[in-house]
C-alpha cells in the first residue's frame, strides 16, 4: 500500500493536480462511489478513511438511507453521503459520471444496470455478487472499452475463490493430480454469542437467507457422477465437517459447483462440490419450512395483515376441526413431540396468536418477518465467518489430502466478521484498479494469480489468515 505523502514542500506545478470539492484542492485525486450504505459498507469505509493514501480518496456513499453510517463515519472533506434512487437511471448516471471508480454494494439485481451506465460513461465497476448471465454478457464491450467489472470479491464468492486456487495452483505447479475439490463457507454467531437453539441469527440479508437454495437444482459432481439436488430435498442432503479451533458443523451444497470446473482447471477432476455451513441440528428444522411452503415467495397470501404467527402455519397444513396446529405439522412431516426440530420452532413462536401486521405478503416475507423478531443480531452480539476446504490429490503414485481452514470472528454489530470478510476484500480489489495493478480487463472474477496473490497477503494485514494442514486421505 501507498505510504502518507512526506514531502511537503514540492511545488503545486509538480506534484498537484487541481480538483475543486467544496473548496479545497487535492492532491492526484480519486474518487470513489459507493452505491450502498448497508452492513458490509462499514468495513469497505474504514479501510479507505485508514488507508495510507487516504488523502488522495474523495469516497461518496448513496443511498436511500445513510442515517445509520453517518452514525458510525461522519462526514469529512473526504467523505460525503447522499441520496440515491438506485432505480433511476438518470440518478445512478449522475452520480457514476462525477467518479472514477464505482463500488456497488447494492442487490445484485441493480448490477447489470449499473454496470450498463458504467459502459456508457466509461467507469471501472466492482461488487461482491456473482457474475449473472446478463453481467457476462457485457465483457466483450466492457473489454473492448479497456475497463474492469471485478466481481465475486466478496467472502463467498470471492475469497473461497481465491484462498482455493492458490493452493490449487501450487498443488498443479508440483506436478500434483487433483481428484477432489471441495468448499463450504458459513455466517455464523461467534461462539460467545450462541444463545438458542438455532445456534443462528441473521449476520447478513435476511431475505437471502430465507430464499437460499431456490432457483433450480444444485448440481455438483462426485466420483464422476454428476449428482443434482432439488429445492425440497436440500436441507435433507448434508454432511458433517469438524473444523479444528471452531467445531462441528454440517453443510449443505450451494448452487451451480459445475460452473467452477472451468474456473478453477478442474474440468477432469470426478468431484467438485461447493457448499454452506451451519451448526448441526439447523438444517433438519429449517426444512421444515421448506416442505411447508413457507420459503414461497412467488404469491401473496390473503389478508395477511390480519394474520397471525399461528394462523400463518395453519394456512398450510389440512383442515381438522379437532388437532392443533402442533398436532397437524407433526403428523404430517413426522416430528416427534419431544424432538429438537420443535423446540426450536417453538422457541421461535410460530405458534402464539402474534399478528403479523403485513399487507399483501407473501409467505417468503411474512417468515423473514417472524424469524427477524428472534434472530436480529444483539448489540453485543459477535459473528463468525468460518470457511474450509478440502483438496484431494495424487502425486507420486501416493494420495493426498490437504483442509484449509479461515475463521474471523466479529468485533461488535457494526464491524462484523460478515462486514470484515466482504468489505475488505471489496476495497482491497478498488485499491487495485486504482492504482492500475490489474493488467486485464473485462467482467471477471478475481481467479489471475496476479490479483489473488496481492489480495490475500493484505487480507492477512487484517487477522484473515487461512491455516492448511496434511491428514490422511479421506474415501468416498
Amino acid at each position: 500500500m501507498k505510504k502518507p505523502h512526506e514531502n511537503k514542500d514540492e511545488t503545486p506545478e509538480k506534484s498537484f493536480q487541481f480538483c475543486l470539492l467544496g473548496g479545497l484542492e487535492k492532491v492526484n485525486m480519486k474518487r470513489i462511489l459507493i452505491l450502498g450504505a448497508g452492513r458490509s459498507s462499514a468495513a469497505l469505509l474504514k479501510y479507505f478513511l485508514n488507508y495510507s493514501g487516504s488523502e488522495n480518496i474523495f469516497l461518496e456513499v448513496a443511498d436511500q438511507n445513510t442515517d445509520r453510517m453517518q452514525g458510525v463515519f461522519p462526514a469529512t472533506e473526504n467523505l460525503k453521503y447522499s441520496e440515491l434512487d438506485a432505480s433511476s437511471k438518470k440518478a445512478r448516471r449522475a452520480k457514476i459520471a462525477e467518479t472514477d471508480l464505482v463500488i456497488s454494494m447494492l442487490p445484485a439485481s441493480f448490477h447489470p444496470k449499473i454496470a450498463k451506465d458504467c459502459l456508457a460513461i466509461g467507469k471501472n465497476l466492482v461488487t461482491a455478487s456473482y457474475v449473472s448471465k446478463e453481467m457476462k454478457s457485457l465483457h466483450k464491450e466492457a473489454q473492448e472499452k479497456g475497463l474492469i467489472f471485478m466481481n465475486e470479491c466478496g467472502v463467498d464468492p470471492g475469497i473461497d475463490h481465491m484462498s482455493a486456487l492458490k493452493t490449487l495452483n501450487h498443488l498443479k505447479d508440483k506436478g500434483a493430480e487433483i481428484t477432489s475439490f471441495e468448499s463450504f463457507t458459513g455466517g455464523l454467531l461467534a461462539p460467545e454469542s450462541d444463545n438458542n437453539p438455532w445456534n443462528y441469527k441473521f449476520t447478513w440479508n435476511p431475505r437471502n437467507v430465507v430464499l437460499a437454495g431456490q432457483g433450480g437444482a444444485v448440481k455438483f459432481i462426485q466420483e464422476g457422477r454428476y449428482k443434482f439436488i432439488p429445492y425440497h430435498q436440500l436441507f435433507r442432503r448434508t454432511e458433517y465437517i469438524n473444523i479444528d479451533g471452531y467445531g462441528r458443523f454440517e453443510g449443505y451444497a450451494n448452487r451451480d459447483s459445475l460452473w467452477y470446473r472451468e474456473i478453477y482447471g478442474l474440468d477432469d477432476v470426478p468431484t467438485i462440490y461447493r457448499g454452506t455451513l451451519r451448526r448441526p441440528g439447523f438444517c433438519r428444522a429449517w426444512d421444515v419450512f421448506v416442505k411447508l411452503g413457507a420459503t414461497d415467495d412467488d404469491y401473496v397470501l390473503e389478508d395477511s395483515e390480519n394474520m397471525t404467527y399461528r394462523e400463518f402455519i395453519n394456512t398450510f397444513l389440512a383442515y381438522n376441526e379437532t388437532d392443533s396446529v402442533e398436532l397437524k405439522l407433526m403428523a404430517y412431516l413426522k416430528i416427534d413431540q419431544d424432538s429438537e426440530v420443535m423446540d426450536k420452532l417453538k422457541w421461535l413462536g410460530i405458534f402464539e396468536n402474534t399478528k403479523i401486521g403485513l399487507k399483501k405478503a407473501t409467505p417468503a416475507q411474512i417468515l423473514e418477518h417472524i424469524l427477524k423478531q428472534k434472530w436480529t443480531m444483539d448489540p453485543e452480539d459477535k459473528d463468525m465467518i468460518v470457511m474450509w476446504h478440502r483438496f484431494s490429490y495424487r502425486l507420486n503414485e501416493r494420495n493426498y489430502e490437504i483442509h484449509s481452514s479461515m475463521g474471523c470472528i466479529g468485533e461488535n454489530e457494526i464491524f462484523t466478521a460478515m462486514a470484515k470478510t466482504v468489505g475488505i476484500p471489496v476495497a482491497i480489489m478498488s485499491r487495485l484498479i486504482l492504482e492500475d495493478q490489474i493488467s486485464a480487463r473485462g467482467v471477471m472474477i478475481p481467479d489471475q494469480e496476479e490479483v489473488y496473490s496481492a489480495c490475500l497477503k493484505e487480507l492477512e494485514e487484517h487477522g484473515i489468515k487461512f491455516s492448511e494442514k496434511e491428514v490422511e486421505p479421506s474415501f468416498y
